[in-house]
């Protein structure tokens, strides 16, 4: 039996909905993440048991278990909308690790809840295994995380543009309270449940605060500066998020709904893949000023608790706003100054990046490639040649590579040293759109080989791995995805 802890459950009643899965047809596990069960504390033979196959399915609800539907509101685009909440997810309960970490479990794709609106509740297997793909992948870029623990298939069919295999996600994560958890009281003007929220977030996840000064105001300053790191550690990879609404910004700072994201192959900063942000709201190069947008958001909820004076409290919050700026250039210029090879980036560093970047677009470069192509060139071998097999132009390179070489004579490290940074900041491999798609297409037909051996090489995505160099390659013209979808 699954020793679960509800202490979300705990929070006044208005903070969730008690429902429980809706039981499917014909479950079975197709995808177990070994290494995350054994640190969750579980025993892998557990997995190979019915009970096991009829939990995470929602056939069946464990005794300790008090399922329930979160409740929150949110901005979706940039429009309010006052009540969302899990309407296909549904929280099993809490477990805490050997190490005494806690965790929420929780079923994406289990059934309808007093949140599903229109909705059926169910995912289908695509969605599900972009999901477990991308936040694996996540995780192992060292990029803070929700993962997965399961994929099942629920033997029903799921009705979308056409009738589609019907399947479940287990997912872990430290937390599932979101900006919009916060924004679903404050707009109800419900103080209470908004400081019972905000001790409880604090408690869970940020104890470190729990007794400073102020500390609502505190907890503000440790989410502004962990989730701007978190959208710079975005760019460094090249990923975009897709859907940055308020309701899928998560305050443990996890990145967290992987619906219709994708990675850049050729870059571009305005570049969008979802095909339901028309005017290009959560582009590549526009997630940190999403991310700031979300941040206010979250700021104003917590005017309430941050002094009983408001004239005090928005001074308060807009002072700890007003470092976002600094907190960016800060991170910015060491994630990318770690990519380019230099150990300690200046502020004279800032334009030689940007400059890059550009000439990575005239050149027409794949982001991820010219990245680690860099980061493997000897110094006497850096030419404008080496980017021939993934640019359209590589000569535009020339002058800004000449531009990079007179920098790296100043720095005090050894070729070698220099190269090894940038090794360990470049993947070599990234989940490819197309390969994911690829590998959803051949899951469709019950052939889970790509899926597997995606999911294998992504654990290692800075070493070079010769058995999996076709999954690290840029697509060919015609296998390029140019729109990825939401799984509702």
């Amino acid at each position: 039996m699954i020793a679960f802890k509800h202490s979300y459950a705990e929070l006044p009643s208005p903070c969730f909905a008690r429902v429980n899965p809706t039981p499917v047809s014909a479950p079975q596990i197709i995808k177990i993440n070994t290494k995350l069960a054994t640190k969750l504390g579980f025993d892998l033979d557990y997995f190979k048991t019915s009970d096991a196959t009829k939990i995470f399915s929602g056939n069946s609800v464990s005794e300790n278990s008090k399922p329930i539907a979160m409740a929150y509101a949110g901005h979706q685009f940039g429009n309010w909308v006052h009540s969302l909440g899990d309407g296909r997810a549904i929280l099993l309960g809490e477990i805490d690790t050997p190490e005494g970490v806690r965790f929420d479990i929780q079923l994406k794709g289990s059934g309808k809840t007093p949140f599903s609106r229109q909705g059926d509740g169910r995912a289908w297997l695509g969605p599900v295994l972009r999901e477990y793909i991308v936040s694996e992948a996540m995780h192992h870029l060292g990029i803070p995380s929700t993962r997965s623990l399961l994929t099942l298939t629920t033997g029903d069919i799921v009705y979308r543009e056409r009738p589609l295999p019907g399947a479940i996600l287990v997912r872990v994560s430290r937390s599932h309270i979101r900006v919009g958890t916060f924004q679903y009281f404050y707009a109800r003007n419900d103080y209470n449940s908004l400081k019972r929220l905000a001790d409880y977030l604090i408690n869970r996840c940020y104890p470190e605060i729990k007794y400073a000064r102020n500390p609502y105001l505190a907890l503000l300053e440790s989410i502004v500066e962990r989730q701007i790191k978190l959208v710079v550690q975005w760019l460094g990879v090249g990923f975009i998020h897709g859907v940055m609404n308020t309701d899928n910004t998560s305050l443990s700072c996890e990145t967290i709904d992987f619906g219709p994201c994708a990675f850049l192959d050729k870059y571009h900063p305005e570049k969008v893949f979802s095909s339901i942000d028309f005017n290009g709201r959560y582009s590549f190069s526009n997630q940190p000023k999403i991310m700031q947008w979300n941040l206010t958001q979250f700021a104003a909820t917590l005017l309430p608790l941050i002094d009983s004076n408001v004239d005090v409290s928005k001074k308060l919050a807009n002072e700890a706003l007003s470092e976002i700026s600094d907190l960016y250039e800060t991170h910015w210029l060491e994630i990318f100054g770690a990519k380019l090879g230099i150990k300690t980036p200046n502020t004279n560093d800032h334009n030689l990046i940007l400059e890059f970047l550009t000439a990575f677009q005239s050149a027409g470069c794949d982001f991820t490639k010219a990245f680690r192509i860099l980061s493997e060139l000897e110094f006497d071998a850096i030419t404008y040649k080496a980017f021939e097999p993934i640019a359209e132009n590589p000569q535009s390179l020339l002058h800004w590579l000449n531009k990079w070489k007179d920098r790296l004579y100043t720095l005090a490290l050894p070729d070698l040293d220099r190269r090894k940074l940038m090794q360990r900041s470049n993947p070599w491999i990234i989940p490819r759109n197309h390969q994911i798609e690829l590998a959803i297409q051949e899951s469709l037909e019950g052939d889970y080989f790509r899926f597997n051996n995606l999911v294998e090489a992504l654990k290692k995505p800075y070493k070079r791995q010769i058995k999996y160099a076709a999954f690290s390659k840029p697509p060919r013209s015609n296998e390029i995805v140019t729109k990825t979808h939401c799984g509702t």
